[in-house]
């Protein structure tokens, strides 16, 4: 069983709540989303691995089970090319769970025009994979999102 935490500290929503519908469809896999506070952040890693992908606006964590994690910094967010994000690791770089991976402020990202709501998705993952989901509610960096296994 992989305990997959959140990156960021605002409020759960679920991806139903997610504008775009890639995400809110599942389409990309099974997950979560988180609402992020509006300040000043670090998104952190959700699980302790490998980062197999990096981007100013997302990146994969791999666990030593083969549990593919996208955290994915708000929504269109590939549209500010990389504008108001800082990259803190490297492909192929160990991570702890809570290990600062990307720098960045949702509010300014809001002001962009885009959401910064945020989606945790488990990677080639069925639905009934996981358990535990919050969709709702106030999380914090590090606190548990769902279970997968």
């Amino acid at each position: 069983m992989t305990t997959v935490t959140s990156p960021l500290t605002g409020r759960a929503v679920g991806l139903a709540a997610v504008p775009d519908p890639v995400f809110s469809g599942a389409m990309v896999g099974p997950g979560t989303a988180v609402d992020p506070l509006r300040e000043p952040s670090e998104a952190v890693a959700p699980l302790d691995g490998v980062i197999v992908s990096v981007h100013p606006h997302a990146f994969v964590v791999l666990d030593s089970a083969g549990h593919g994690v996208l955290t994915h910094l708000g929504i269109d967010t590939v549209q500010l090319k990389g504008e108001g994000f800082e990259v803190l690791v490297e492909k192929g770089d160990t991570v702890e769970r809570g290990q600062p991976v990307i720098r960045w402020n949702p509010a300014a990202v809001e002001a962009a025009g885009k959401s910064p709501i945020s989606p945790v998705i488990a990677l080639e993952a069925t639905a009934e994979a996981l358990r535990d989901m919050a969709e709702d509610g106030d999380v914090h960096a590090g606190d548990k999102l769902f279970a997968w296994g």
